[in-house]
């Protein structure tokens, strides 16, 4: 079993949730909203809203920075299903733009169906 972890723009979501609803037995998928940067490090931040004496005192001009929104789906899938589905999210979040995103692949030793004590790949 396999955890994939996607992180996208946010507009090419629906596009690859609907793509992946496609894919014959895939268990399921949790989307979270997150933000934070690649490469790029991000943008620099205006600072206004923030105290002159919290800026001078703390430095705090260094660290404001602007974070970009992204999308992360997270799935658990059988082996035989990792190349599918990676596939799907390449060709339904790929814009050729930077900041298009990431997939990650992590090796999952057990799941634990929490209702019915079930483990292992029948617990998917």
């Amino acid at each position: 079993m396999k955890e994939i972890k996607a992180i996208i723009q946010p507009f090419m979501l629906t596009r690859v949730v609907t793509a992946l609803h496609k894919i014959e037995g895939l268990p399921g998928i949790t989307i979270s909203e997150i933000k934070g940067f690649g490469k790029s490090r991000g943008k620099k931040s205006s600072l206004s809203g923030i105290p002159p004496e919290a800026r001078e005192n703390d430095n705090i001009d260094e660290g404001v920075y602007e974070f970009v929104p992204k999308v992360k789906i997270e799935m658990v899938v059988l082996d035989e299903m990792v190349e599918e589905v990676l596939a799907t999210i390449q060709e339904n979040a790929h814009t050729g733009n930077p900041g298009d995103g990431k997939i990650f692949v992590i090796e999952v030793s057990n799941v634990v169906k929490i209702r019915t004590n079930e483990r292992g790949e029948i617990a998917l």
